[in-house]
């Protein structure tokens, strides 16, 4: 298995990359992502730098990125874990519910998950997902291990994308067509 970047990440968070990835995307007029602001409601505004120092989460938010990908509407979450193990309680169940509803409507739901303890990151289809909640709420295990996934779904970098989820969407996207023409 090889690594993500032998580098590492040097300081940026997952966050961070996938933005600039999806900024390059942008450019390049291959997607169109956006993230998701949570909405919050001020409670306490430093008078003198107008800097909210405490507030509140007015809802639930969905998931952190949502667009088109040369039409086909996609949404996901970011996570990182820092051990082979990745708790599902990180993933909530409305953002579940959301993911599921969006891919019956027709999109393309995933996670992005970089296990920062093997420096990887990997395409986590939501199919895959919803399998590891499914047993968990069937009284199964609360989360998921490094060697549960498929490591053939990593996220590698390429020239100026330091996410390039593109790569393993279209290979979701291939199988999902193979799928449906083999009903």
């Amino acid at each position: 298995m090889g690594t993500w970047n032998s580098r590492g990440l040097r300081g940026s968070t997952l966050e961070d990359m996938i933005n600039h990835s999806n900024e390059v995307y942008r450019e390049k007029k291959l997607a169109l992502i956006q993230k998701v602001p949570t909405p919050i409601t001020p409670i306490t505004i430093e008078k003198q730098t107008r800097h909210i120092t405490l507030a509140y989460f007015d809802q639930k938010s969905t998931v952190d990125y949502i667009g088109t990908v040369q039409g086909i509407p996609v949404c996901f979450d970011a996570k990182e874990c820092a051990v082979k193990t990745f708790p599902l309680q990180n993933v909530h169940p409305h953002q579940v519910q959301f993911m599921k509803e969006f891919e019956e409507q027709g999109g393309i739901s995933f996670i992005i998950l970089y296990w920062k303890s093997e420096n990887e990151i990997v395409y986590l289809p939501f199919e895959k997902l919803y399998e590891f909640w499914k047993r968990m709420e069937d009284g199964g295990r609360k989360s998921f291990t490094y060697d549960e996934i498929d490591h053939s779904w990593q996220i590698r970098h390429k020239r100026d994308v330091l996410v390039h989820y593109l790569e393993p969407l279209q290979r979701d996207l291939t199988l999902r067509d193979a799928a449906e023409r083999n009903k």
